[in-house]
C-alpha cells in the first residue's frame, strides 16, 4: 500500500527524501548545510535536512534511522538511537548525529546522513491497574530469555 507524504522544501537547496531502490523500506535524508560539518570523537551534532513532512495520517510516524554505511565503517549513528516524528508536527526535520568512532569524520552538504521510515502507530489509550496478567516470563528482564 503506497501512502502519499507532503514534502515541503524549507531551503532552495534542500534535496527531497529518496529511496536508493524501489524496494528500499527508508527514504534517505540529506545533510542541508552551506559548509562541511566535522564530528570529533564523541561529539555530537544537529544537523538539519532543510525540509518539513505532513504524514497522511494521524496514526503513523516518521521514523530517522542511521544509515548503516555511516554506523558500521564511520561509527557516525543518530544520537538519540531513533528520532520520531510525529504526525502533528510541522518543523524542519533535523538529525542528531553523534560519532562513537575515534576519528574525526566529516559531513558534506548533501551528503545522505539518516534513513526515514513512515509507520503505522497504535494512538493507545492508558490505564492505571493494580495487576498485570501472568506469562511464562514473568519479570524475567534483560538477559532473562537465555543467550542464544
Amino acid at each position: 500500500m503506497s501512502e502519499t507524504v507532503k514534502i515541503k522544501r524549507l531551503h532552495p537547496d534542500a534535496v527531497m527524501p529518496k529511496r536508493a531502490t524501489a524496494s528500499a523500506a527508508g527514504a534517505d535524508l540529506y545533510a542541508c548545510i552551506k559548509e562541511p560539518v566535522t564530528l570529533a570523537p564523541s561529539e555530537l551534532a544537529k544537523i538539519p535536512t532543510g525540509i518539513a513532512v505532513e504524514l497522511p495520517r494521524e496514526d503513523m510516524a516518521a521514523f530517522l534511522f542511521a544509515r548503516s554505511g555511516l554506523g558500521v565503517k564511520h561509527g557516525i549513528t543518530l544520537s538519540n538511537g531513533v528520532g520520531v516524528v510525529d504526525s502533528d508536527y510541522r518543523g524542519e526535520i533535523c538529525v542528531g548525529l553523534c560519532n562513537v568512532s575515534d576519528k574525526p569524520y566529516t559531513i558534506q552538504p548533501n551528503e545522505r546522513i539518516a534513513q526515514m521510515v513512515i509507520m503505522p502507530v497504535v494512538l493507545a489509550d492508558f490505564a492505571e491497574t493494580e495487576e498485570l496478567s501472568d506469562t511464562a516470563r514473568g519479570e524475567g528482564g534483560f538477559g532473562s530469555s537465555g543467550k542464544m
